[in-house]
């Protein structure tokens, strides 16, 4: 009975080590012990990229994860690397969590775009789009996960309206528009999968796009036709990202 007892036993723990060992970490709300670091994109056809959190399906944050310690310091840690970044906006998996957050936040000092005005800081998770404008605005993108990369010009809808859950799991509906309008989409965006890089025609150096923006010889935050590629293309109003 003894050896029998003690063969079952470590059957039992050698099952429960390969689970533990088999979590991808990506799935999960650890903090790595080397902190967060940006993670890239990676061009369509490139190597690697069906392993890069960037273009993976990411996870709803379920019912016994909110109002965590966990969540919430996993959130802090989202907000400092923002910050540290200065970014406008940051989605999970850009720092390799297939994690269905989001936070958006635009300083009045921000120097990317302080001319935009401000955003207050707000935290998404398991984000819908319910509602769309008619309307799409006419804007040059950048991001944290395409650096050294040039600016793509493409469509967002003036106006979103949402639904998603904070940290308490609270369920949140509201209305974006402008700046706000087009950081949200530019990271649920991030959450389809991808960046703008997959989806513009027409690319610029920073610089150049700068100068051109100056003299005024190309629109910007302005009224898009139809022809400009619509960044969150693929887009189903109600639908959980789930779902596509």
């Amino acid at each position: 009975m003894i050896k029998n007892y003690l063969i079952y036993s470590l059957v039992i723990l050698t099952a429960l080590s390969q689970t533990s060992c088999s979590v991808d970490p990506s799935l999960t709300l650890e903090i790595p012990e080397e902190g967060f670091k940006v993670v890239q994109h990676i061009p369509i056809d490139s190597v690697g990229r069906d392993q890069n959190a960037l273009y993976l399906t990411p996870r709803s944050i379920k019912q016994d994860e909110f109002n965590s310690t966990e969540l919430n310091t996993f959130i802090d840690s989202m907000n400092a690397v923002m910050m540290r970044e200065e970014g406008v906006g940051i989605a999970a998996n850009q720092l390799g969590k297939r994690l269905q957050i989001f936070i958006i936040e635009a300083m009045n000092d921000n120097p990317r775009y302080k001319v935009l005005g401000a955003v207050e800081n707000q935290v998404f998770i398991n984000p819908k789009i319910t509602k769309v404008s008619k309307e799409r605005k006419n804007f040059w993108h950048g991001c944290l996960s395409a650096e050294n990369e040039d600016r793509g010009n493409v469509a967002t809808f003036s106006w979103i309206e949402y639904e998603c859950q904070n940290q308490k799991g609270e369920t949140q509906r509201g209305r974006l528009e402008g700046f706000a309008s087009v950081i949200f989409q530019h990271e649920y965006r991030h959450l389809m999968n991808g960046t703008y890089l997959d989806h513009a025609n027409h690319f610029l150096p920073k610089a150049e796009l700068d100068h051109q923006l100056e003299i005024g010889e190309l629109p910007f935050f302005e009224p898009a036709n139809d022809t400009l590629p619509l960044l969150i293309e693929g887009y189903q109003l109600g639908k959980s990202l789930e779902d596509y």
